[in-house]
């Protein structure tokens, strides 16, 4: 993990600010037609319910390891069969990082300060890193292999220094992380709010030992999600409800209330859904694969629903 000083200096940075906010909100205008948010939905992953780009990052990353470790051995040697590995290695990378590239800045374009920041010193060197191996492959190429070997050496020092500002981003700043809390949900029906503190079609926020619970009622049904949207933490309970789906204040992500599911991104990861009874004047919950009370009722299991949380 890349040095907190170093990470700390880059937070530092204010001139970078103007095209942090100029980038993000071209970005924004890009997706904001029907289409645009499809495609959008697309590269932040929602549709595997894992960041993409996370996964495309290990193509360029393990294709130029090898083309290094070719290249050595290319050195050493005069054997046609590692000079075209190497330069087939540095081609598969430039292509994994157009894709790792795209579906990154779409990451990007929803986080905040100080994170905001260092992603974007992570993609401008991911951007560098790319322009010298496409530099080494152009020199590879007209033959100038000692030019091209030494291209690639640089650009592979520059991936590395990237790959340590991701690892801090996601593992110390918990950018592309599940942030709902679904570990500290009850596993047991547990009281949460009086019945009477529900209203139609309101979001309520209720807790269990500290843990947001989000509440929903509807005629005679009851809705339970985990009220810390996984995306970065936002409170849903002061989001928008519309019909089936709720949408986080922060981000616009939307999930369905009926089983937590991913409807529209940046989120990525489902909402933990948890079965819902009244007992004894008290709404009850548990994490379960969502099951919703009907109300008024004393019954000690909820009715069915179909539906898992995704």
């Amino acid at each position: 993990m890349m040095d907190d000083g170093v990470v700390g200096k880059i937070s530092q940075q204010e001139w970078l600010k103007p095209t942090e906010d100029g980038l993000q909100n071209a970005l924004h205008k890009a997706f904001q037609s029907k289409g645009g948010l499809q495609v959008k939905n697309f590269l932040h992953g929602t549709w595997i319910g894992h960041p993409l780009h996370v996964i495309l990052t290990d193509i360029p990353i393990g294709s130029w390891t090898a083309a290094i470790v070719f290249d050595a051995l290319d050195s050493m040697g005069a054997r046609k069969e590692y000079k075209l590995a190497a330069d087939a290695a540095v081609t598969l990378g430039l292509v994994g990082a157009a894709g790792a590239a795209v579906t990154g800045l779409t990451d990007w374009q929803d986080i905040d300060p100080p994170a905001r920041r260092v992603g974007l010193v992570h993609g401008l060197l991911n951007i560098a890193s790319a322009g010298l191996f496409a530099g080494s492959l152009l020199a590879r190429r007209k033959g100038k292999r000692s030019r091209g070997r030494g291209l690639a050496a640089l650009g592979y020092a520059l991936s590395v220094a990237a790959a340590q500002l991701g690892g801090n981003l996601v593992y110390e700043q918990k950018i592309g992380v599940d942030h709902s809390e679904a570990e500290r949900l009850p596993s047991e029906f547990e009281p949460v709010l009086s019945e009477s503190g529900l209203g139609e079609e309101k979001l309520v926020r209720a807790e269990h030992k500290g843990t947001p619970i989000l509440l929903v009622r509807r005629g005679p049904q009851i809705f339970a999600l985990a009220e810390t949207c996984s995306h970065l933490g936002g409170p849903l309970s002061e989001g928008k409800l519309d019909g089936d789906f709720i949408q986080c204040p922060w981000h616009g992500s939307r999930f369905s209330i009926r089983d937590g599911h991913v409807v529209d991104g940046p989120a990525v990861h489902a909402q933990p859904c948890l079965e819902a009874r009244i007992q004894n004047g008290q709404v009850e919950v548990r994490k379960s694969n969502c099951r919703v009370a009907t109300m008024p009722t004393i019954e000690t299991e909820p009715l069915p629903r179909t539906g898992t949380a995704g």
